[in-house]
């Protein structure tokens, strides 16, 4: 089995104990990436030289016997709306692009120090604003499985670089399910912790109160290991939870769902649902149950209005976030001739470096905390969200997760939701109440579809810091099919 192969458990194991070096390591991937980047179009930014001078500085660490963590060594795509000192961030916007920010986000600071090596920054919706990565200002990502379908998104560079073997892990952030939708249609693993259980500093903002960094892999219990290295409080973040991170290790490690009470969402099984995607989640169901689970259906009434609710918070805060984009003090000036006013230069910049689907936030939000509107539009949907919060929270003195599809639909073809933002909007249909509730969840694959045979995700949502919990459900359902399957739902890198 070639190093690409490898879990990034096993190849940190590999690494630790001399079998073999990081170096070695990040080239069989940097391989892979030159192979098939063509096609992907996953990274935005890949230095083969910069890589491997890292993973030799990793290789010098570990001989010199300092300790570090069970993932050193280990190849990483990192999504690029982390700041990185070293690397540009450009959040896929041409508003920053080719901007080299002065000091690192949390997250990649600590991957660093765990003694992660960067393979480059992944592509992504402009901003985090959309499910399909369409949206970038730098051309579209495709699906590993089809490349004529989108990868998800908005974190798509970062499920694809995973689901095409260019990386056994990368980093995502969840917003309204940019980490979850992405794995379910690319047949990955995809974590959305507890929101401020990973640290937003550094993280360029799209919505502050739904923002949350998570990881990607092809195991659960890679993902769990990823997720334990850059997790825990962060005081440059004041939203940062300063509690001890939940032992997401350990439960994916003692996979176990007997006794369990699992609550099947009832408002996401049914209409408007691809068949293929209910058959295999009702697959899943009853493979929970054959595990010794207790099935229990659940009502949350408020989930049905959480999407509305999700489309006036998220751009409201987009618009307040994005205003920082001015052309005056980083990022692109355009009309600086010095016969233009600021005002002028502003608007010129901004008018060429957001793209369609930025613009239409900004206005969306703009115009939900105008004069007169506020209340009837951004008051009301945070009382929705009270009302979603309420749901989870009396559904779970019910039972100990709940469950549902992950998205809708397989992965859609590329443009064809690309002039209709409401059909867009709902690939996030079920991912999008945790968001807005802030509890943690996870997809895991469940199999393929009937009608295309493309990836289906099965959803696991647990309460506030219950994200050992989602581990621990995934890690049993990822056992148990890959006994049926004979191994994991994508057993090898894609001949592409």
């Amino acid at each position: 089995m070639s190093l690409i192969h490898k879990t990034a458990a096993e190849l940190g194991a590999m690494i630790a104990a001399g079998e073999v070096s990081a170096e070695e390591v990040a080239a069989a991937h940097l391989d892979r990436i030159e192979e098939t980047e063509p096609k992907i179009r996953a990274f935005l930014h890949v230095d083969r030289e910069v890589t491997l001078a890292q993973a030799r500085a990793v290789d010098a660490r570990l001989r010199s016997g300092e300790k570090l963590g069970p993932l050193a060594g280990v190849p990483l795509a990192h999504k690029d709306i982390f700041v990185t000192k070293d690397m540009p961030t450009t959040a896929a916007s041409k508003i920053l692009e080719g901007w080299r920010p002065p000091y690192d986000a949390t997250v990649t600071a600590r991957l660093r120090e765990a003694g992660l090596v960067f393979l480059g920054k992944t592509n992504l919706d402009e901003f985090a604003m959309g499910s399909s990565t369409e949206n970038s200002a730098f051309g579209p990502t495709r699906n590993p499985w089809d490349l004529s379908r989108v990868p998800g998104g908005s974190s798509g560079g970062s499920s694809a670089a995973v689901a095409a073997y260019q990386a056994p892990l990368s980093t995502g952030t969840d917003t309204g399910g940019s980490i979850r939708q992405p794995a379910a249609v690319t047949g990955i693993v995809g974590m959305k912790p507890t929101y401020g259980g990973s640290s937003r500093y550094g993280l360029i903002a799209f919505a502050s109160s739904l923002d949350t960094p998570g990881p990607f892999a092809r195991t659960v219990l890679d993902a769990a290991l990823l997720q334990e290295a850059f997790s825990g409080h962060d005081p440059l973040d004041s939203t940062s939870i300063d509690r001890p991170v939940p032992k997401v290790v350990e439960a994916a490690r003692n996979p176990d769902v007997a006794g369990m009470r699992i609550g099947v969402v009832k408002e996401f099984d049914g209409e408007g649902y691809q068949p293929g995607v209910l058959n295999r989640f009702r697959e899943a169901v009853k493979m929970l149950e054959a595990l010794g689970a207790e099935i229990v259906e659940v009502s949350c009434p408020s989930f049905t209005v959480a999407l509305p609710a999700y489309y006036l918070i998220a751009p409201s805060e987009c618009s307040s976030n994005l205003a920082r984009f001015d052309a005056m003090r980083y990022g692109l000036r355009v009309g600086d001739d010095g016969t233009r006013s600021a005002e002028e230069v502003m608007a010129l910049t901004r008018a060429a470096g957001f793209g369609p689907e930025v613009k239409r936030r900004i206005m969306l939000g703009t115009y939900a905390l105008s004069s007169g509107y506020y209340d009837a539009y951004y008051g009301q949907a945070q009382k929705v969200r009270t009302l979603i919060a309420r749901d989870f929270e009396a559904a779970y003195q019910k039972v100990d997760v709940l469950i549902s599809p992950t998205t809708p639909t397989t992965a859609f073809p590329i443009g064809e939701r690309a002039d209709d933002p409401m059909a867009m909007y709902l690939a996030d249909l079920c991912t999008i109440p945790s968001n807005l509730a802030g509890n943690a969840a996870i997809s895991v694959p469940c199999g393929l579809a009937d009608e295309d045979n493309l990836p289906v995700g099965l959803q696991i949502m647990a309460p506030v810091l219950g994200d050992d919990r989602c581990y621990k459900v995934g890690a049993a359902l990822e056992k148990a099919f890959e006994a049926r399957w004979g191994g994991p739902l994508l057993k090898e890198a894609p001949a592409l």
